[in-house]
């Protein structure tokens, strides 16, 4: 058995143990409390983070993060598990939005997060600094919020470090989800880009859609989660082999350049081909028709179903297959 006490702000959790509660984390102008399960395994091994409810609408993770935080046994662990279902309780109660009530902004968009600045990146910093900060692993569970279309993906992004990338793209494999979209490179403000660029494998899982509350999506969930936990040496394997999988690129991402009412003309999982109109923005005040074409060809992953849109708004996100490295 580790000797080693698992402790977050002021929940811990001694080998052998589980403990579950909330720790404050302060944002200038307030403080939020944010759920945590801590799983400290009776043997040694990694330290993995999971979270979810990062963005607001986004239920299936917040789900599944749950569920598993509940069957999670120490006495069969190796390592110690950090799982917080709610990453964001401002956006996630009060916005369920991808941007915070607080100030507007997404805070995935902001990490790692600044320790002086407004209350998203406050908040961002904290979950930097107090859960991905030490992690050896780390899958933060999303979905199609209320108002997007999604197909299942996982994403994670390339470092150059082979090592540190075949961690990620096994953890990616080990989901049981058949698509992997990979970032070339660790540039933006979202969860596992910061955390690539820290040195953390780190994976970003996508499932389910237009806010949907499915028990069965999150129980597919939780059994991905264990297979992931397992790929770690985290649980037992239990022998079975990784699903097949299709890699692809981002070759694509459009947004609204008008304010209007969003008519889109695809779902996700549609090939589109370079210059195809995917729907048209509508000026309620006029009636003028603003088509929108794809820039490049592909598979649409994700997209807006809302009706209301405004300028910078995504639309669509389009990748296309990995190019062979052989």
């Amino acid at each position: 058995m580790t000797d080693d006490l698992l402790t977050v702000g002021t929940l811990s959790a001694a080998p052998g143990t589980k403990t579950r509660g909330t720790v404050p984390a302060d944002l200038g102008t307030l403080t939020v409390d944010i759920p945590l399960t801590l799983v400290n395994g009776a043997h040694p091994g990694p330290r993995v983070l999971i979270t979810a409810g990062v963005h607001g609408g986004e239920f299936t993770g917040i789900d599944a993060a749950t569920r598993l935080a509940a069957l999670l046994e120490p006495a069969l662990v190796r390592g110690q598990l950090i799982i917080c279902p709610v990453a964001n309780p401002p956006a996630v109660y009060r916005g369920r939005l991808g941007i915070s009530p607080l100030d507007g902004v997404n805070i995935n968009r902001v990490f790692p997060g600044d320790p002086d600045g407004g209350p998203t990146e406050r908040l961002a910093a904290w979950l930097f600094a107090h859960l991905v900060n030490g992690a050896d692993a780390y899958a933060d569970l999303h979905a199609g919020g209320i108002d997007e279309v999604l197909r299942n993906f996982v994403g994670y992004r390339l470092t150059g470090d082979a090592r540190h990338d075949a961690r990620a793209a096994d953890m990616a494999r080990s989901l049981g989800i058949e698509d992997i979209v990979i970032g070339l490179d660790t540039k933006g403000g979202n969860s596992q880009a910061a955390a690539a660029r820290a040195g953390i494998p780190a994976i970003l899982v996508e499932t389910g859609q237009l806010g949907e509350r499915d028990p069965d999506a999150a129980r597919r969930l939780v059994d991905g989660l264990h297979g992931m936990l397992r790929r770690l040496d985290v649980l037992t394997s239990d022998g079975s082999a990784g699903e097949p999988v299709r890699e692809w690129v981002w070759v694509a991402g459009i947004t609204a350049e008008q304010t209007g009412l969003w008519y889109p003309e695809f779902t996700a999982g549609d090939d589109v081909t370079e210059g195809q109109v995917i729907g048209r923005v509508i000026d309620p005040a006029d009636g003028r028709e603003h088509k929108v074409h794809t820039p490049a060809g592909g598979r649409v992953f994700y997209g807006m179903h809302g009706l209301t849109v405004a300028p910078g708004t995504e639309l669509a996100a389009i990748a296309v297959p990995r190019p062979s490295t052989h």
